[in-house]
């Protein structure tokens, strides 16, 4: 069985709202690099971010993957998904670039056309508006491409002879070597995922995908990853791509689990189709119940099985101890069944 990766995914949910251990924008901020130092010492292998505009979640990521990359040595660190729609490419890839070097180049970028936002027409509101022919997710592919271009070093300005004394052309700087083999694509179909690996980005495929074939959603995905496997090796790309699967996941470890999740626990735990922007769309399941119940049941998890990389969504609004507790119990009573072993001996006290 190949070894896993594991790693948390947070949304940055606040509200102030009773029951909420994370009222503000500021406690999401500071719970979420906490977090991600207690994780690093558990083993876990990833910290990663959502990216979402016009909420009450995480929005800006880079100044909050810079603090957690100063704070820890080892863990991943990494977004699931950017929206490119939003995104200057150039002041992207200095921010890329600035975090990665400052941690060392564990940077995970995982980027995408994103997911429906509060906002109307959001991109627009931030100066990002399609050229004539375009379409949004067409924007975001041309965004991408000029963002990887950048952290590849390629010349995107005139230099001034009168600062410079060369009519050469400059690059975004700083630059971080290696940034460019770190770049994920977040593909909700089958046919996005065979672009992705014909582009040289590594695979995220989170908890839906906008389609649906009738089989569960675990083996669509497997699929998907199947088909990026195969378009990877056609490209004849020089490295081995990297693939993530998200999974939410609460074990019932204790009584406090089950006075949040056990109702949950005992509704249908199958996956759920329906219609998102328009498109039918498959979600996958939530793993909710014992820790050995749901070991063996990710352990058959088609998709699980074929990825390198296992996300795990965090309930965050629980607060910074809660999601500890959480990860640590995952770590050592459900992650060992899909092939996991802890980077770190060590263990938060």
């Amino acid at each position: 069985m190949t070894k896993k990766r594991i790693g948390f995914l947070s949304f940055g949910h606040w509200q102030p709202v009773p029951g909420s251990r994370t009222q503000t924008g500021q406690d999401a901020l500071l719970q979420s690099i906490e977090l991600a130092v207690n994780a690093e010492a558990l083993g876990i292998d990833g910290a990663y971010v959502r990216v979402h505009h016009f909420a009450r979640q995480l929005a800006s990521p880079f100044p909050l993957l810079s603090a957690i990359g100063a704070r820890t040595s080892r863990i991943e660190i990494g977004t699931a998904v950017i929206d490119m729609r939003y995104e200057n490419p150039l002041y992207m890839a200095e921010d890329a670039a600035a975090a990665d070097l400052i941690a060392g180049g564990r940077l995970q970028l995982g980027v995408s056309r994103g997911s429906p936002e509060p906002a109307l027409d959001g991109a627009a509101t931030f100066g990002h508006v399609p050229a004539e022919g375009e379409t949004d997710a067409d924007m975001a592919r041309r965004h991408t491409a000029d963002f990887r271009a950048a952290i590849a070093g390629a010349p995107v300005a005139d230099a001034d002879i009168r600062m410079t004394g060369s009519r050469a052309r400059l690059a975004i700087q700083p630059q971080s070597p290696g940034l460019g083999d770190r770049i994920w694509w977040g593909s909700g179909t089958r046919a996005t995922a065979e672009w992705a690996a014909q582009q040289g980005m590594n695979l995220q495929s989170s908890t839906l995908l906008v389609e649906d074939t009738g089989v569960p959603f675990d083996e669509l995905q497997a699929e998907q990853i199947r088909l990026y496997r195969a378009a990877w090796e056609i490209a004849g790309h020089d490295r081995e791509p990297r693939v993530s699967v998200s999974r939410s996941v609460i074990p019932l470890a204790n009584d406090l689990d089950i006075a949040y999740f056990g109702d949950r626990a005992l509704q249908d735990g199958s996956d759920q189709v329906g219609y998102l922007e328009g498109v039918l769309a498959r979600f996958g399941k939530s793993y909710i119940g014992e820790p050995d119940r749901i070991a063996a049941e990710l352990a058959q998890d088609a998709a699980v099985q074929a990825s390198d990389t296992v996300l795990l969504t965090v309930p965050n609004q629980l607060g910074v101890d809660y999601n500890t507790n959480m990860l640590q119990t995952i770590a050592e009573h459900v992650a060992p069944a899909i092939g996991w072993e802890p980077a770190d001996s060590g263990r938060v006290a």
